[in-house]
């Protein structure tokens, strides 16, 4: 119900300025080298709200502040603020919180908390129309009237609420008043009252809670069930063990009592049954392997008084059932210990229906062969259905290259770590997990030469392809033979097909539809206005050609022409005329759609029809040879 959109981190150990980054609604990665400082982002984030009370999750100034600032800090006698986080309340939420204060009166999706690092924090932004609420609730009640508004109005707490009641005489009136008492009780003492009530009542309790994972929660081998009655656990590994006997209902104080062990043993296998059904659709590396385990009490001999003293063990193997060989966990593939602990302490918050998780994981797969780093992927995205998760690695193989949108690269430099919602071109090291994960679509786009032409789609290369061919034929300008067009597959890949081709040190010139959506845009702007990655003159759109304020690369062809690639690519539509047009609409593509009443229909297919028709140039209209031979004349230049 509550999504995280953006973090902003002040001062966290390698953090020593203010560092920014969205957070992606399902997956948000993190790439850097090691020491970079991505686990330090994720620490930081997951003690803002942690989701159990782990100390280890908490702010402290000693381990946390840069040492370099921290005597400054003490000093100024300022609160050391650490994180902000933005977050995005949904429709489902603001309709529950709308039926409960009424319609109207709390509209704003977005609020910020600062965490502190005493650990406590403040909520921004959030605000109500207590006038509205108080008009609507009193001619709920039909108790409505000038007067009492007014009382209600200037009144920011119980002991106001009770001396308004106290002023009336009539029981109705009182019992009415009486009902309003929950949305004045202002527990948190905030100068509004019902600001508070929507906060404390609705928003407070879906905050997403953090599940922090690294490797070193993989389960031992070999487990002291006396280990788990502290209640304070120090060692990681020790937390996801107790997080087993939680899951299999196990106490473990009645284990300890126990004279035998064979029902909480069966507890643990159908435990382990469960899990095991989850780790295998996505563990395709060896499906022969089981958890075996056994609970044994042991004697040994206290050094310190010499006393004989009983312990009770619970020793974890892997079983390999096509070798019938067992081994102990820690003795078996680091990458099968982490998938199988991780899904132990997932399951410990699975469990948790009623609270909102993001799941941080740290350097995850570290530890697996390419090919599991690859179902490890599939898990995440599965995963991302229900949790956001972030994620930080260095691993090419845990890089969606489909998804390069939810790269955030992270590099140490100078002034500290520095986080980027675009990639880096000036440390290549940071770049190879990206463009090693980029080389495939690179394979499979076309390959890239020394002068690239960036485009959206295969149908923007079909059509400048063909069309330079058929320029230089009649002795025209086309696009210089030592350019190479690259389709990227889609506008939102092209800021980050930008970055890796000029860390690569390419000539990349871009050539773009105009009616670029402002996601793209703002990608763009960042690595042109703030990176300066790519000059501004090397990124060219369409509308430089036509004589229009939106053009794309259809809009090149006079309306007669590209009707005739259309009709000749979709023969299950009648033939569409220049009068069917709407020629209020910009752009033919818009016009089309319009005229067949649809969202938006394939644009490959005429450019297809295009390919297949071995047309000659005389066979298209003068506008449409110019407008080309324009576009080659000026990309030809820019590669100069």
């Amino acid at each position: 119900m509550i999504r995280l959109k953006e973090v902003s981190i002040s001062k966290y150990k390698s953090i020593v300025s203010d560092q920014e980054f969205r957070v992606d609604d399902d997956i948000t990665v993190l790439v850097g080298m090691n020491e970079s400082g991505k686990t330090s982002v994720l620490e930081a984030l997951a003690k803002t709200n942690y989701f159990d009370n782990d100390k280890k999750f908490k702010f402290n100034a000693t381990h946390d502040y840069p040492r370099n600032e921290k005597k400054r800090m003490e000093k100024s006698g300022v609160r050391a603020k650490a994180v902000i986080c933005e977050f995005e309340i949904s429709e489902k939420l603001l309709g529950q919180i709308a039926e409960d204060i009424g319609a109207s009166v709390f509209t704003q999706k977005n609020f910020s908390e600062t965490t502190f690092y005493d650990n406590k924090c403040t909520v921004n932004n959030i605000s109500v129309n207590f006038e509205k609420f108080v008009e609507k609730k009193t001619a709920q009640l039909k108790i409505g009237s000038k007067t009492l508004n007014d009382k209600l109005l200037k009144i920011s707490g119980m002991d106001g609420l009770n001396k308004v009641i106290s002023e009336y005489e009539s029981d109705a009136t009182k019992a009415a008043l009486k009902t309003l008492s929950k949305y004045y009780e202002n527990n948190y003492s905030w100068g509004a009252c019902l600001t508070e009530y929507v906060y404390r009542t609705h928003i407070q309790p879906h905050l997403p809670k953090f599940l922090y994972y690294d490797e070193y929660y993989s389960l031992p081998s070999r487990i002291c069930i006396e280990d788990l009655t502290n209640d304070d656990l120090e060692e990681e590994e020790l937390k996801t063990a107790k997080a087993l006997f939680d899951l299999a209902d196990i106490k473990v104080d009645d284990l300890i009592s126990a004279d035998h062990f064979e029902d909480f043993k069966a507890e643990l296998e159908a435990t382990q049954a469960i899990i095991a059904d989850e780790l295998f659709k996505y563990w395709s590396t060896n499906n022969n392997l089981d958890i075996e385990f056994a609970i044994d009490k042991i004697e040994e001999t206290d050094p310190q008084n010499n006393t004989r003293i009983v312990k009770h063990v619970l020793d974890i193997r892997v079983r390999n059932n096509r070798t019938r060989v067992s081994l102990p966990l820690k003795n078996r593939s680091k990458g099968f210990n982490w998938f199988f602990s991780f899904l132990v302490w997932f399951k410990k918050i699975q469990e948790d229906e009623n609270s909102n998780y993001i799941i941080l994981l740290d350097e995850p797969g570290l530890n697996l062969h390419a090919s599991a780093q690859s179902d490890l992927l599939d898990f995440i995205e599965h995963l991302s259905e229900n949790y956001q998760i972030i994620y930080t690695t260095h691993s090419p193989f845990m890089v969606d290259s489909n998804h390069l949108e939810r790269v955030r690269t992270i590099v140490e430099t100078d002034a500290g770590s520095v986080v980027s919602d675009s990639i880096q071109e000036k440390d290549p090291k940071t770049l190879f997990p990206l463009q090693a994960a980029l080389g495939y679509d690179i394979a499979q786009n076309l390959y890239i030469s020394k002068n690239n032409l960036l485009v959206e789609g295969v149908s923007d290369l079909i059509y400048l392809e063909i069309m330079s061919g058929l320029l230089e034929q009649i002795g025209k300008t086309g696009l210089n033979s030592a350019i190479t067009i690259v389709p990227v597959g889609g506008m939102e890949k092209v800021a980050t097909f930008v970055s890796l081709l000029r860390g690569s040190k390419l000539n990349t010139v871009c050539l773009l539809d105009s009616s670029i959506d402002s996601s793209s845009k703002a990608k763009l702007e960042e690595v042109v206005v703030h990176q300066k990655i790519i000059h501004e003159k090397k990124l060219v759109f369409f509308d430089r050609f036509v004589d229009s304020n939106e053009a794309d690369i259809e809009d090149l062809f006079s309306k007669e022409d590209y009707l005739g690639l259309f009709n000749a690519g979709f023969s299950e539509h009648k033939d569409l005329k220049v009068n069917d047009l709407n020629g209020d609409i910009f752009r033919i593509v818009l016009q089309i759609n319009s005229a067949l009443g649809v969202e938006r229909y394939n644009h490959y297919r005429p450019a297809n029809a295009l390919a297949r028709s071995g047309r000659k140039a005389e066979e298209f209209s003068k506008e449409s040879l110019d407008r080309f031979e324009k576009v080659f004349a000026f990309v030809n230049k820019l590669f100069e």
